[in-house]
């Protein structure tokens, strides 16, 4: 009986998918308050990819942050990474977290003081996020739409707006957690024997 309860547990972690949904989210440089106020952010979680569980909105998230006891543990697994140097920039493993995009709408505008490195950064960005979208999709969708625009005001500036749903699955960040910790474990266990 608790082994079949602990594998009907199981199965369901396994099956759970996280949707986000990201509404009229806009960055600028130009303003001292970089990020517009009125976005919104939903987190849905789903069990069995779609029977919905649990729905955060951003009024949520703010007021989880607020919370002391919630800050203390940010700290906290902060100060774990940096006391077991855990560098995400170095992390590989980290793409097998495998994010689907069901949609999005980004539009992107970049300006430097020189006109032909602005140029340069534009086609660059283009032709990554074409890329990474045909990765995702490798048909044509009108589902993806993205503008990258170059704005020549001899001024550094970047604007990017953003609307779009996101869902990532239960079982790529058990995944990605277990390569990460294998790979850390294995990091100090070389780093101790040096020591000896």
């Amino acid at each position: 009986m608790l082994f079949l309860f602990i594998t009907l547990i199981f199965i369901i972690i396994l099956t759970i998918r996280i949707k986000f949904e990201i509404i009229n989210f806009k960055f600028t440089s130009q303003t001292k308050e970089h990020v517009n106020k009125n976005y919104k952010i939903n987190i849905k979680v789903y069990i069995f990819n779609i029977i919905p569980i649990i729905r955060i909105t951003e009024k949520k998230i703010k007021e989880l942050f607020k919370n002391e006891k919630v800050r203390e543990q940010i700290k906290k697994q902060e100060l774990k990474i940096n006391k077991n140097n855990i560098n995400i920039k170095k992390i590989k493993d980290i793409k097998n977290l495998r994010l689907d995009i069901d949609k999005i709408d980004l539009k992107v505008m970049v300006g430097t003081e020189n006109a032909s490195i602005t140029a340069f950064i534009v086609s660059i960005l283009s032709a990554l996020i074409a890329v990474f979208l045909f990765k995702q999709n490798k048909t044509i969708n009108n589902k993806y739409k993205y503008i990258i625009e170059p704005i020549y005001i001899n001024e550094d500036l970047i604007n990017i707006e953003i609307s779009g749903i996101f869902q990532i699955k239960m079982i790529h960040i058990i995944n990605t957690i277990c390569l990460v910790m294998k790979k850390n474990k294995g990091n100090m266990v070389a780093k101790n024997k040096c020591n000896c």
